[in-house]
């Protein structure tokens, strides 16, 4: 991650989308070299130099004082993920070689046990636990029998974790057929909290693996991915179709895990006496014997080897 060049393209990215009239600024002349604010006009909303904010918007966030990055963040209009999305970049900036290399060796991030059993006691909801890179680290029953779809997709590597970034630019027919025409909104999402994850974690040497293959192999991505867009993923609504039970409207709520900073516990739950009510409990039993059965035959298959 070259993070003078990402700093540089957020902060332009955010100051191109404001225009004066948003900015509560008057629009002198009808002819505008820029999209959005110019320079001088940021810099006088967040109360700095042009010199200034200029040094800034080149990428050098190093020794900015928390008040200039509330004020910048307040002239930008920054929402909460955008705005702690420059809290991270200033906080990687101010990072010293030495804890740098030290980010590099930290291991991956793994499923505990205890956490695996908290998944499958919540037998009436699906549920997943995921990291910053998407990657899903542990499912229950209901969870597995919802992402199915994900599991059996050609874009899965075997040996690694299911990948929703992966699923949704590496199988873009599978993705489309699973969310319908919400994919394009949840694909970027999911560049989004990817991009805000490479702010919190510029040095996750497998994250910028992850981010180097999908900018090889999908246009799609390379364009979400230049656009910037941060986002948190922390409550609202999904719509599945399922290949099995069809149509599921469920709400979600994402729980962070304290003990295991960067992962997040994801429940899925129906409104009770819906039509996905009723999808949840076909899907609880379809999980009970088709993936039962698929488990009983892998068991079979590895014992005859």
């Amino acid at each position: 991650m070259d993070l003078r060049a990402d700093t540089r393209e957020f902060l332009v990215s955010r100051r191109g989308r404001l225009t004066p009239e948003r900015a509560g600024l008057p629009a002198y002349g009808g002819n505008r070299r820029v999209p959005g604010l110019r320079r001088e006009e940021v810099a006088m909303l967040a109360g700095v130099s042009v010199d200034y904010y200029t040094r800034l918007e080149r990428g050098n966030l190093s020794g900015v004082s928390e008040e200039v990055l509330e004020a910048l963040a307040e002239a930008l209009q920054l929402d909460d993920a955008e705005r702690a999305h420059l809290f991270d970049l200033a906080r990687a900036a101010h990072t010293s070689g030495t804890a740098r290399s030290r980010a590099r060796r930290t291991p991956a991030l793994v499923l505990r046990p205890v956490v695996q059993r908290i998944l499958d006691s919540l037998e009436h909801a699906p549920a997943f636990v995921r990291n910053g890179r998407l990657d899903v680290l542990g499912t229950n029953l209901l969870g597995r029998a919802l992402y199915a779809p994900l599991f059996d997709s050609p874009s899965r590597v075997a040996g690694r974790p299911v990948n929703t970034a992966r699923f949704h630019f590496l199988d873009p027919e599978g993705a489309a057929a699973f969310w319908g025409d919400r994919a394009d909104r949840m694909a970027h999402d999911a560049v989004a909290i990817l991009r805000a994850e490479a702010g919190r974690n510029s040095c996750d040497r497998q994250l910028m693996e992850l981010v180097g293959e999908l900018s090889t192999r999908s246009e799609d991505f390379r364009r979400k991915w230049a656009s910037h867009d941060v986002r948190f993923h922390r409550s609202g609504t999904k719509v599945f179709h399922h290949p099995v039970v069809g149509l599921l409207e469920l709400d979600y709520e994402a729980l962070m895990l304290p003990a295991d900073p960067g992962l997040q516990l994801n429940v899925y739950s129906a409104v009770p006496g819906s039509p996905s009510a009723d999808g949840v409990e076909l899907l609880a039993s379809w999980a009970a014997t088709a993936l039962a059965e698929r488990a009983s035959e892998r068991s079979s298959t590895v014992s005859k080897e």
